[in-house]
């Protein structure tokens, strides 16, 4: 009889493995189909992946990657050097790397690059400008076979082909997605033959399933400290992805960076957390997460602190109070209207009236912030893993990313250009840990929290730990 691993969550969607998505319902089925040059192990390191190495020249320009010998797509073609330039070509397309209605997340870094193919088996990546940080955007650069992309187009993504660690089966439209293991895969898999997700929108149906035993992972399921008892398993990460209030610093109140810190003062992010999550989430010291690279330990954290914000807004000539309007989506995340009304509360306590503007439609919402369409402040998220990255598309005035919002710090900008070009780790993060308190210091954003990554497993699986991503991958699930 065969062993198959089920998931429950709540979307079951077969994207375009090119789109640049943080979607973890999305992730766990493309790491289980294919492969990138590198991958994530379970501690969120780069390990060798398709590349079983690489080599990046001292000026972060030119990047020589080394494949796996003999490693084959599932039908059987070779996953060679071509097919690496032919994926890594497409992926750079300024019309792909789509996420929520923004295009070319990825043609943003490697537009300009030069691919050449050295060998069957090596690749010659040089760059028009330095990147140290390549294998932020790599990692989920998936390798696809040309000649079926090409026969295929769009229909690809209903009979994907990969390398991964498991085969395409079937898809059974809003059921479940299923794929078997590849006895062939470089790397040593867990001891069950399938894969299986189901769509189960509703929390507390997987998590029932989970107890009955007709699923292995419930992935989000319902959660307060009460659900914690001995029958359930639940697995927690703090996640990477933080939630904040992005500013307006092109025009009105908030471009004086005295506001911008009178209400990060302002907030009680443990109260915000215990109200709107029911505690499941992690209060945010700064602009990325503590399982960020670069995150500084060190730092002095930003505290409530309400009298101290009360004299920043009298000190930037609002000591009669200030109106500001927050713009809100109902949801992605699913918590922004509570949020919303929360931080309004919150806030009024330190004379901040907050007037809520929301908008239903999340793409409409993504466009709005894109094309700086927003009145004083939004509701977002950020979700890269990679510092870089969200230093780039949101913090750097000369980028103009599309979630940026008229911020600049140039002293911060001048760090990024060294960090960029500066492949040694160590120094690396050392430069993102400066960036890090000079943007506590001068913040782009209202810092609020890390959601925390929740599943449900059953007892077999208590030794599985879930990554900072929080992404379900069955190469490690066992």
């Amino acid at each position: 009889m065969a062993k198959i691993l089920t998931i429950a969550q709540s979307k079951l969607l077969m994207e375009e493995p090119h789109n640049c998505t943080d979607a973890k319902d999305v992730l766990t089925i493309f790491t289980s189909l294919f492969d990138s040059l590198v991958a994530y192990d379970p501690k969120m390191n780069y390990v060798p992946a398709l590349a079983e190495s690489w080599v990046v020249s001292e000026d972060a320009c030119t990047w020589n990657f080394t494949l796996r010998p003999g490693v084959t797509f599932h039908n059987g073609q070779a996953a060679d050097a071509e097919a690496v330039v032919f994926s890594l070509n497409r992926m750079a397309r300024p019309d792909m790397g789509v996420t929520l209605g923004a295009p070319g997340v990825y043609n943003q870094y490697l537009a300009g690059m030069e691919l050449e193919i050295l060998n069957r088996q090596t690749v010659q990546l040089t760059l028009a400008q330095p990147l140290a940080d390549l294998l932020d955007i790599l990692v989920t650069g998936y390798i696809l076979p040309p000649e079926i992309v090409e026969r295929l187009g769009d229909g690809f993504k209903a009979a994907p082909v990969g390398t991964g660690p498991f085969e395409f089966v079937e898809h059974e439209q809003g059921v479940r997605v299923r794929a078997k293991k590849n006895h062939t895969y470089f790397q040593a898999l867990p001891d069950y033959d399938a894969v299986e997700w189901l769509l189960v929108a509703d929390p507390d149906e997987r998590l029932r399933m989970v107890k009955n035993g007709k699923a292995h992972i419930a992935a989000g399921p319902p959660y307060t400290v009460s659900l914690e008892d001995h029958t359930l398993n639940y697995v927690r990460s703090r996640g990477s992805t933080v939630y904040i209030i992005i500013f307006n610093v092109k025009s009105g109140p908030l471009q004086d960076p005295r506001v911008r810190r009178a209400l990060n003062l302002g907030v009680d992010r443990k109260a915000l957390i215990d109200s709107v999550l029911n505690g499941a989430g992690y209060p945010l010291s700064g602009f990325i997460s503590p399982v960020h690279f670069g995150f500084d330990p060190g730092h002095t954290a930003i505290i409530f602190d309400p009298n101290r914000a009360k004299a920043l807004l009298k000190e930037s000539g609002y000591s009669e109070g200030l109106s500001l309007t927050l713009d809100s989506p109902t949801s992605l995340p699913n918590e922004a209207v509570r949020l919303s009304e929360a931080l309004s509360d919150q806030l009024a306590q330190i004379g901040v009236q907050i007037n809520i503007i929301y908008t239903e439609d999340r793409e409409q919402y993504a466009n709005k912030v894109r094309l700086k369409d927003i009145h004083d402040m939004c509701v977002f998220d950020s979700s890269p893993l990679s510092t870089f990255r969200v230093l780039k598309e949101k913090v750097d005035a000369r980028f103009e990313g599309s979630w940026w919002q008229g911020y600049h710090n140039e002293e911060v900008e001048t760090l990024l250009d060294t960090a960029q070009a500066t492949t040694d780790d160590s120094r690396r993060k050392a430069i993102y840990q400066q960036c890090f308190r000079l943007l506590n210091e001068d913040p782009p954003w209202l810092y609020l929290y890390n959601a925390m990554n929740i599943t449900c497993t059953a007892p077999h699986l208590s030794a599985w730990q879930l990554p900072a991503h929080g992404v379900i991958d069955p190469r490690y699930v066992g």
